[in-house]
């Protein structure tokens, strides 16, 4: 049978002409800010990655506290190239929390989270605090020293939280230590309920960029009419391109830096010294331990910041509703400070974490509030004029 008539034969059925015809007719604006639009597509490709590392590397995997470090170890040591899936596994996880963030920041400058893609920016939220969840549930699954005691601080971190510290943290542990059922229970979460759902966002996602395209940053709408081109082939083309990019760099990494295994986690063992958990989790880590002892109202410092932490996650989780300035006058300089401000923060803390990176996070910091304070005095200079 010749390629044209299986061509035909699943156009019949499913009904690929439309499905092409619809591809052709779309474009996307061209302006100067077009290579962020293909952040997102980068994020994809990562959490395909993901799927496809992940589905090999169940195959020899065993959850139990038993037999977990070991399967991981004849993974790296017996199977034919485990070492490498292992590796660009973790490695791509790390890029796709990378490429999510940037991503996130990127919409949020960009105001791409106008009328009508309000739902485009709640669901690539939630999409972003999933991936998360998918590094901190994955990050337990090798049993490893390091892992074993990050999740325990995790977890405690939990339990600080107000009126339902104890029930969260217990929920996630399945008892009140982080024993063989934490690891099944989070072994559940990463193969299983968490893909469930970010498989249902993602197509949701999805259809809402296809549904209402690309958006044109307020700046350039005001500069007049944007040329446009189409998205197949010349952007898809120009997506595969920085795909086949961020292939070669993720080879690259994992086959030069392999990633380690480490001991085995040993309950009863002492923590080791400056225990910490991964780089997207380190910004609020690290302002944890700034805060001192002591309570107000009957609540402890830490359990008020990570109240905080939560309200200004529901906050940006509801951004379109807040920033009208957007809407009325095509302008949010607060929201743009405020995004800033953030991203500060988080380089910053992070920085900051990594005891070497003090000077570089210092800079930041500063060089954040002066960039900050430059647009105040702006804003006030047109205010007088």
């Amino acid at each position: 049978m010749k390629i044209q008539e299986i061509a035909q034969w699943l156009d019949d059925r499913i009904g690929l002409a439309g499905l092409r015809q619809a591809a052709e007719k779309k474009t996307v604006p061209v302006h100067r800010h077009t290579p962020w639009y293909y952040l997102g597509g980068m994020t994809l490709f990562f959490f395909i990655i993901q799927v496809m590392t992940g589905i090999l590397l169940m195959l020899y995997y065993r959850p139990s506290a038993q037999e977990a470090y070991e399967s991981v170890q004849f993974i790296l040591t017996q199977v034919s190239f485990g070492w490498l899936i292992r590796s660009i596994h973790s490695w791509s996880a790390n890029l796709m929390v990378a490429a999510a963030l940037a991503h996130l920041f990127t919409v949020l400058f960009l105001k791409a989270y106008r009328p009508p893609r309000e739902l485009t920016w709640m669901t690539g939220f939630a999409l972003l605090i999933l991936t998360m969840g998918f590094g901190f549930s994955g990050y337990l699954l090798p049993w490893n020293k390091l892992a074993y005691f990050a999740t325990r601080v995790g977890t405690d971190i939990a339990a600080q939280v107000p009126f339902v510290g104890h029930f969260t943290q217990r929920f996630l542990r399945g008892g009140d230590y982080v024993t063989g059922s934490t690891l099944s229970r989070f072994y559940g979460w990463h193969v299983a309920i968490l893909p469930a759902i970010t498989t249902f966002l993602l197509l949701l996602h999805l259809i809402l960029v296809q549904r209402h395209g690309m958006s044109v940053p307020p700046s350039v709408e005001r500069e007049g009419p944007t040329r446009t081109m189409r998205f197949m082939p010349d952007f898809l083309l120009r997506d595969l391109f920085g795909w086949m990019l961020a292939l070669a760099a993720l080879a690259a990494l994992a086959a030069l830096y392999p990633w380690e295994l480490g001991e085995k986690a040993d309950p009863f063992a002492s923590a080791p010294a400056n225990i910490r958990p991964e780089w997207y989790f380190m910004a609020m880590f690290q302002a944890l331990k700034f805060v001192p002892g002591g309570e107000i109202l009957g609540l402890e410092y830490e359990a008020l910041l990570i109240l905080g932490f939560g309200a200004i996650g529901a906050l940006a989780f509801v951004l379109p509703f807040l920033d009208r300035a957007v809407v009325e006058r095509g302008k949010s300089p607060l929201f743009t400070l405020i995004g800033v401000i953030a991203l500060a923060f988080m380089v910053g803390m992070t920085a900051i974490g990594y005891k070497a990176w003090w000077p570089v996070g210092a800079a930041i910091i500063v060089a954040g509030t002066g960039w900050i304070a430059g647009r105040g005095m702006s804003a006030k200079r047109a205010g007088e004029r």
